[in-house]
C-alpha cells in the first residue's frame, strides 16, 4: 500500500481519543459519546449544513480535551460551571494548529459561552459559531442525566431545567429544538444504550473524512501533545521515543512510508495513559503495587482503543507492543520472539532508551555507558532484541543527538503550552 493509498476514518482517530479520556473514570464513561449524539441530533433538528456537521461531530468528541487531569474533568460535569473557560481554550491550544481540526477548535475554544439574549453571539472579540452553542446545550443535557437512576425518569426534570435556562444560558431556538426531539424515548434510551456505538457509526459514515499517510502523522503529533502535556514529568517522553523509533528504522533502511507509519507508532504508543490519572503520573516517590498496575494497563487499553481504527492494525502493533519482551516476560499480552514483529521490537528498544536516557524532573538520565550497560544486558536475557541493541550501541551518538534535539523542542512546546495557559488564566478566570 502507498503512501497516496492509505486512508483512515478520522472520525474512529478522534472516537479513540475521545474513549482514552473518558474511560479515566466511570464518572466520565461514555461522556463525549453522548454529548456527540445529544448535540447531532439538535444540530440536524435545526437542520445545520452537512458541511458543519462534521466538525461539530469531532468538536463533540473531544471537547473537554482540554481538562487535563481528572479533578478538571469531574469538575466541568457539573451542570452550574465554575470557570469553564480554562479548560475550553486549553482544548483550543491544543487542537487549533491542524489544518483538519481547525474549525473543530474553534467550536471547542466557546462551548461553554451562554447566549444571554444575543450577547453570546460573540465573546470578548471573537464570533461564537451556532455550533458552539449547540455543543453547551448538548453537553449540558448529558451532564443533568443521574447515570445511577432510570432515565424515562429524569427526562421530564431535565427538560423543565433546560427550558428554564432557554435565552440565558441556551440559544432559545436551539432549546425549542432539543424540546422536540425530547419527545421521543428513543432519543432519551439511545443517550444511554449500550448500543450507542452503533448509533454513532451510523453518524460517522454519513459526515466522515478520510485522513491519508501525511494528514495522520500531523494528527497524531498533536495526539501525542495532548497525552505528553498532562504532566510535566511525561511532557516530552513520546517526542523523544518516536525520534528513537523513526531513526532506527531509517538506519535499517526501512522505506520512507513505512519509517512515517514508525513515526505515528511513536506518536501513539502511550496513548493508554490518558486513562492514567495525572496523580499517579506526577507522584515523584515509588508508586503503590496498586498504582503501578494502573500504569501497566496502558498497553492494554491503547491496544483496544487503535484496534477500533480500521487500517491501523499495523501501526497499532508497533505502537501497542512496546513492554512485550522476546523471551515472553512483557505485557499485557506475552507475546514472544518471532510473534513480535520487527517495528514492535524496536519501539520496544526505543522506549526503554529514551526512558533511561531523558532526564525527568526528579532524576538526570544515564550517561552512554550506563546506558548501553541496561540495553545490552536485556539483550543478552532475550528482553530485547540484541541486533537493534547493537545497532544503537553503533550510533549511540546519532540516535542520542536526535532524540536530545528532539525533546528540546517538545520542552520548548511545553514551556509555550503553559505560558499560554497563564495568560489564559488571567484572561477568562478572573
Amino acid at each position: 500500500m502507498s503512501k497516496n493509498e492509505f486512508k483512515i476514518s478520522l472520525s474512529q482517530l478522534i472516537l479513540a481519543l475521545s474513549d482514552a479520556v473518558d474511560m479515566i473514570s466511570p464518572v466520565l464513561n461514555n461522556h463525549h459519546k453522548q454529548v456527540t449524539y445529544i448535540a447531532y441530533n439538535i444540530a440536524k433538528q435545526i437542520k445545520l449544513p452537512s458541511e458543519k456537521m462534521s466538525d461539530l461531530i469531532i468538536a463533540s468528541l473531544i471537547h473537554d480535551i482540554g481538562a487535563l487531569s481528572l479533578q478538571d474533568r469531574v469538575d466541568v460535569m457539573a451542570f452550574e460551571e465554575n470557570n469553564p473557560y480554562y479548560h475550553t481554550i486549553n482544548g483550543y491550544i491544543l487542537l487549533h494548529d491542524l489544518p483538519n481540526l481547525e474549525r473543530a477548535a474553534e467550536i471547542v475554544k466557546y462551548h461553554h459561552v451562554p447566549w444571554q439574549d444575543g450577547g453570546g453571539k460573540s465573546f470578548m472579540g471573537d464570533t461564537v459559531h451556532i455550533e458552539s452553542h449547540i455543543l453547551y446545550l448538548a453537553d449540558r443535557i448529558a451532564v443533568s442525566i443521574n447515570r445511577k437512576d432510570n432515565i424515562l425518569k429524569q427526562t421530564d426534570k431535565i427538560i423543565k431545567r433546560i427550558k428554564s435556562q432557554s435565552n440565558l444560558k441556551f440559544h432559545p431556538d436551539l432549546v425549542k429544538a432539543f424540546e422536540d426531539i425530547s419527545k421521543k424515548d428513543a432519543f432519551w434510551l439511545d443517550i444511554v444504550s449500550f448500543c450507542i456505538d452503533k448509533k454513532l457509526n451510523i453518524i460517522f459514515n454519513k459526515y466522515d473524512q478520510e485522513v491519508n499517510l501525511e494528514e495522520l502523522s500531523e494528527i497524531t503529533a498533536v495526539f501525542a501533545r495532548i497525552i505528553d502535556f498532562r504532566s510535566r514529568f511525561t511532557s516530552v517522553h513520546s517526542s523523544g521515543v518516536t525520534e528513537v523509533a523513526e531513526t532506527i528504522a531509517r538506519l535499517l533502511k526501512w522505506s520512507e512510508e513505512d519509517c512515517i507509519k514508525m513515526r505515528i507508532a511513536g506518536y501513539l504508543h502511550d496513548i493508554g495513559k490518558l486513562m492514567v490519572p495525572t496523580e499517579i503520573l506526577e507522584k515523584p516517590s515509588s508508586l503503590t503495587k496498586e498504582e503501578y498496575n494502573i500504569v501497566r494497563e496502558h498497553t492494554y487499553h491503547g491496544y483496544y482503543l487503535l484496534d477500533n481504527i480500521d487500517g491501523l492494525e499495523e501501526i497499532n502493533e508497533y505502537a501497542s507492543f512496546h513492554h512485550e519482551r522476546l523471551d515472553g516476560t512483557g505485557y499485557p499480552f506475552r507475546i514472544k520472539g518471532e510473534d513480535l514483529k520487527e517495528g514492535s521490537r524496536i519501539m520496544a528498544v526505543a522506549d526503554v532508551f529514551t526512558a533511561i536516557t531523558e532526564d525527568r524532573p526528579y532524576r538526570k538520565g544515564m550517561n552512554e555507558k550506563n546506558a548501553l550497560r541496561v540495553l545490552e544486558q536485556m539483550g543478552k536475557n532475550l528482553s530485547l532484541d540484541s541486533d537493534l541493541v547493537q545497532i544503537v550501541k553503533e550510533n549511540f551518538d546519532i540516535i542520542n543527538r536526535k532524540r536530545i534535539n528532539a525533546q528540546k523542542r517538545a520542552a520548548e512546546e511545553y514551556e509555550e503550552f503553559t505560558k499560554k495557559l497563564e495568560k489564559v488564566k488571567k484572561k477568562y478566570t478572573a
